[in-house]
């Protein structure tokens, strides 16, 4: 569904596009529970608002970015989780097409007092050098 103020090319008005018809990969969500027990296997990274776990997935399965979100039931109760894992989806959403790599699992684990209560912008610092630290650009 395209914005009312945009055409079908995607572009506005001024004539640049539009950023709700921008589309970069979007990362396929994980559902599977065999997908996050694989992905708890893989590389992870702890940082003051989440864990990031990263599995590269073996040759000839489909490519693309996967991610998939959980916060347990100590991170709060249902409303405490669900925004948790809210913020979550926002920042894969922003980080992952620009530093995630294709054919990688990627799980976002909430923390308790963290997750939902740290400034967004250090989610976001967060989740940049913890792709940087599984990718290995610094150690």
């Amino acid at each position: 569904m395209t914005p009312p103020e945009t055409d079908l090319t995607g572009t506005n008005a001024v004539g640049t596009a539009s950023p709700a018809v921008l589309s970069c990969e979007t990362p396929t969500v994980l559902t599977q529970r065999r997908d996050f027990t694989r992905a708890a296997r893989g590389k992870r990274v702890a940082k003051s608002g989440f864990v990031v776990q990263m599995l590269r997935r073996p040759e000839g399965e489909e490519t693309g970015i996967r991610v998939g979100y959980t916060c347990s039931k100590k991170v709060g109760n249902a409303v405490a989780r669900n925004r948790a894992k809210r913020r979550l989806r926002e920042v894969a959403r922003i980080v992952l097409p620009l530093k995630g790599q294709s054919g990688h699992d990627y799980v976002l684990i909430g923390r308790r007092d963290a997750t939902a209560s740290l400034p967004f912008d250090q989610l976001l610092k967060d989740m940049h050098s913890a792709l940087d630290i599984l990718h290995g650009a610094r150690k």
